[in-house]
């Protein structure tokens, strides 16, 4: 049993708060007024939308796709746990998409399961895509993010000036 149960909650977005280049990447379900809201880093949250994708392939073509809502946040919220494992199961005979999230902290008991239709899954793809998408560019010739800043490719080994 987890401990955020999830079964085809309302809304199933992605979400960040901060600015570009420091932002916290968040994943989000609500079902009535039940929230839960898991911190994830920018990579889990690109690996998991890109498997969504992949495994929404198999499923057969998916029905209409609403766009997901934005986070709600407000300042009294909290982030109810930080991912560490994410896992993904797929129910091919009822579309079905189970996303397990378990607390980074192995000594805290939390975990999020959330049940979405496949549906549900492809827009959460899309738009999870979207957001980690539209983050810094990247460096041309490492992929590192390029920081207005300036940016130390390693692929330079120190012999160029900071690519900006």
């Amino acid at each position: 049993m987890s401990s955020y149960d999830f079964e085809y909650p309302d809304v199933f977005t992605a979400g960040t708060i901060g600015e570009v280049g420091n932002r916290t990447f968040l994943v989000q379900a609500r079902h009535g007024s039940r929230t839960v809201t898991v911190k994830v880093e920018k990579q889990q949250l690109r690996a998991l939308a890109d498997y969504l994708a992949e495994a929404i392939n198999g499923l057969g073509r998916p029905g209409h796709l609403d766009d997901p809502e934005g986070l709600i946040m407000s300042p009294d919220d909290l982030i109810d746990i930080t991912a560490g494992e994410i896992s993904v199961s797929i129910d091919p005979e009822r579309g079905h998409v189970e996303i397990v999230m378990e607390d980074i902290d192995p000594k805290i008991d939390d975990d999020v399961l959330i049940s979405v239709s496949k549906e549900q899954a492809a827009a959460f793809a899309i738009a999870a895509i979207r957001l980690v998408e539209s983050g810094r560019p990247p460096c041309p010739l490492c992929g590192l993010p390029l920081d207005p800043r300036g940016h130390d490719c390693p692929r330079t080994n120190g012999h160029r000036a900071p690519l900006r």
